[in-house]
């Protein structure tokens, strides 16, 4: 039997750390495959001892020619982290097993292909568009194709979870639904322990299943991996799940300028909190303070009201760090002395490994 993980490695690149490789598959002698948003971990499963119910996910299993091309996206995963695969280890494209199109997107760091398709998605449905996503931290480019998109009168509804396994994320997820719900998109918080599941279903022909989240950590940060289908009954069968989601879930409404979720508190659990692979996510949140702080200090547009929260911890961030760097100027110069040599080693390794690369 031969089994084998994926762990990239992130010396060489100055900012690897940021990146990481988020995908979840799983390969069963090319013959068959799962793609998924689930990770290994007990909060999937849940513990009724403590009364925490399990994580609520999606995926999807594959057979057929699109196996190989989940086999080939983990060999080149594995190559980036050291030796290749023996050239017998990918099989060739077995025969079709059914009638329904899809493909795999496999995304790599410092790239923004499922970007740009979630965006082209966005400006091409007509009728609806409904996402599932568990760490939404829109960029100013996709938010505003799905205002477009709502202002067109497509059905645009965004599900993400009500209570996060990263709590400090919630508010600058929480910062970016005034603009969505002003243009007609429909948002919704699910009720029960943690909606992980990162869908979308488009004009009951085409959905999207996989580990790719709706935040810049995703689009351009990690390696993803997404099955991309185009069949009218595989949608049809995605929106039934959606709507059963939603009757777990509660409508965040506009309330006298204020956004506010009705009813939220009740029924909500307390999510198990995850001990690792955060800094996506925290990536994702930096973004979403980054637009605000540059906007408020620019004045290149107006600041929602919700994003008050953001500006004022922003504003005791800069004073902390400067009344700190007044009383202790160390505490700021070393950390910065620390971080300069990390970059300067990184950068000498991958130019020396560039270098003998070329002169092979």
């Amino acid at each position: 039997m031969d089994v084998r993980c994926y762990n990239p490695p992130h010396f060489g690149h100055p900012l690897g750390w940021l990146s990481r490789d988020h995908r979840k598959t799983i390969t069963i002698d090319g013959v068959v495959s799962f793609v998924t948003g689930l990770c290994i971990g007990q909060m999937w499963a849940g513990d009724p001892a403590r009364h925490l119910e399990p994580w609520r996910d999606t995926g999807v299993e594959v057979r057929g020619p699109a196996v190989a091309d989940v086999e080939a996206a983990f060999a080149d995963a594995w190559a980036a982290a050291g030796r290749p695969l023996p050239g017998d280890a990918v099989r060739e494209a077995s025969a079709a097993t059914g009638d329904v199109s899809l493909r795999v997107v496999a995304t790599i760091p410092n790239s923004a292909g499922l970007f740009r398709l979630d965006q082209l998605v966005a400006a091409l449905a007509r009728d609806t568009l409904w996402l599932s996503d568990a760490y939404f931290a829109g960029t100013a480019p996709y938010v505003q194709a799905l205002r477009a998109a709502a202002r067109d009168g497509v059905d645009v509804r965004l599900l993400v979870p009500g209570a996060s396994d990263i709590p400090v994320l919630r508010p600058f997820s929480r910062a970016g639904y005034r603009p969505l719900l002003e243009a007609g998109v429909r948002v919704y918080e699910w009720n029960g322990s943690m909606m992980h599941a990162k869908t979308a279903v488009a004009d009951r022909r085409w959905a999207r299943v996989g580990s790719t989240n709706l935040n810049v950590a995703s689009w351009m940060g990690n390696r993803e991996l997404d099955v991309i289908v185009e069949d009218e009954r595989f949608a049809e069968q995605m929106e039934e799940m959606f709507l059963g989601d939603l009757e777990n879930a509660t409508e965040v409404v506009l309330v006298r300028n204020r956004v506010r979720a009705p009813g939220a508190a009740t029924g909500r659990r307390r999510p198990a909190t995850s001990a690792g692979g955060s800094g996506g996510r925290v990536m994702a949140g930096a973004v979403r303070v980054g637009n605000t702080v540059a906007a408020a200090i620019g004045n290149s547009r107006v600041l929602e009201p919700v994003e008050a929260n953001i500006a004022l911890i922003a504003a005791l961030l800069f004073a902390g760090v400067g009344a700190l760097a007044f009383v202790f100027p160390r505490a700021i110069a070393y950390p910065i002395a620390v971080f300069a040599a990390w970059f300067a080693g990184a950068l000498l390794y991958r130019g020396l490994t560039l270098y003998r690369s070329a002169r092979k």
